[in-house]
């Protein structure tokens, strides 16, 4: 395999669940080293998320992966000397404890300063370090609420409704391992240290493009049309002859004009603007909605394709490991579980020309690699991770 980007660099990673591990992640599968910080006896709360092959979680194989597991009671008097001595020969520290709670560890960011003065901090929290609600708790759903995903997600008539996966967790984590090569590239283009300072909500925010410029010039938030853009028609899903729902995204002129030629329906053709279809949505939704009904999903998805109409089936997670499309690019691979099984995961995502992604092999037991990492990076003997153990340090 050609040298990965972040060949070279190390991450410690002293977070759990979704987005921060995520981030770690995400480097990990680009190159750098990961040495995971996890509690003895218990490890990351992930482990322990259902469904189960046998006694391990199927998902930690996803999120296990590319990293070295070392325990650390964090609670403990000697932890956060450890923690300083690995974060002196990390280039990287990833954390999403809430503020408050970092300070009572002693593993904050001025904390750290004094083992690496150029230390690069990425720190995820609910609501971000500032601001008066720096201190509250919060997962995924509650940033999703708070920055407004949820209000705007539902039926119109009916209640607010979570997205299927929790995005925050997602859409964070991404951004989160962007900041970390911003902070570092700043940090090699200055020498001072770096600390990023990411909240849940706020890359969900930024996503969400229309939804306070919408509000700044109307007034009126953007709310719940269920499956329909408020900004497009047509662009909803669509249920086949066969009885298999469909995505029709009309977002250009040209895709409409294309889609109004494949339907047959010169009629249609007088709702030339965005604005026009929008006004008469109710109109064009039904007649896109009798087209489909009319065809069977592989048929017409051809059909739409030849026109060079955008559409797509809506894939379960069968679907997705079945598609020949998927297959070849290898989005999803087989891998080794690490407990004489094997698993489909997602391999990371993208191809590139100078290098590529790795899935790595099974993700490590819980601290097996703590004498290892203690000895080789914060230069412990022995005798010292010995005792460590007695005093259920590690």
């Amino acid at each position: 395999m050609p040298k990965q980007p972040l060949s070279g660099v190390r991450v410690l990673d002293i977070s759990t669940i979704i987005a921060g591990p995520l981030a770690a992640t995400l480097l990990g599968e680009f190159g750098a080293e990961i040495i995971k910080i996890e509690q003895p006896g218990i490890g990351d709360p992930a482990r322990g998320y259902p469904p189960f092959d046998g006694d391990q979680s199927a998902a930690w194989t996803m999120h296990g992966r590319n990293k070295k597991s070392v325990t650390l009671d964090l609670h403990h008097d000697d932890a956060s000397e450890i923690v300083g001595k690995l974060a002196a020969g990390a280039d990287i520290v990833v954390t999403n404890f809430r503020p408050a709670t970092l300070k009572k560890f002693r593993i904050d960011f001025d904390d750290l300063l004094p083992f690496r003065k150029d230390l690069v901090m990425v720190h995820i929290s609910a609501f971000g370090r500032t601001g008066p609600y720096a201190d509250r708790p919060g997962f995924a759903r509650v940033a999703e609420g708070f920055a407004g995903l949820t209000y705007r997600t539902g039926e119109p008539d009916g209640a607010p409704m979570f997205s299927g996966y929790p995005v925050a967790d997602g859409v964070t984590g991404i951004y989160a391992a962007f900041s970390a090569l911003l902070a570092l590239r700043q940090r090699d283009l200055t020498g001072e240290p770096q600390l990023a300072d990411i909240p849940l909500y706020e890359p969900l925010l930024r996503m969400m493009e229309d939804f306070i410029t919408d509000f700044s010039v109307t007034g009126r938030s953007v709310e719940r049309q269920g499956n329909r853009n408020p900004h497009i028609s047509p662009n909803s899903l669509y249920r086949t002859k066969d009885e298999v729902w469909i995505a029709i995204p009309a977002s250009t002129e040209r895709m409409w004009e294309r889609l109004v030629t494949t339907m047959k329906a010169p009629e249609l053709k007088l709702y030339g603007s965005l604005m026009s279809r929008i006004e008469h949505r109710e109109e064009i939704e039904a007649q896109v909605a009798e087209f489909v009904r009319a065809h069977d999903c592989g048929d017409l998805l051809e059909k739409l394709s030849a026109a060079g109409v955008a559409a797509g089936p809506i894939n379960s997670a069968e679907q997705v490991c079945n598609d020949p499309h998927i297959k070849y690019r290898g989005s999803v691979v087989e891998v080794d579980d690490g407990n004489g099984g094997r698993r489909l995961v997602q391999a990371p995502a993208g191809r590139f020309s100078g290098f590529s992604g790795k899935v790595g092999g099974p993700p490590s037991k819980l601290g097996a690699d703590t004498a290892e990492v203690l000895a080789g990076l914060a230069g412990f003997s022995s005798a010292d991770i010995a005792d460590l153990r007695t005093r259920n340090v590690i």
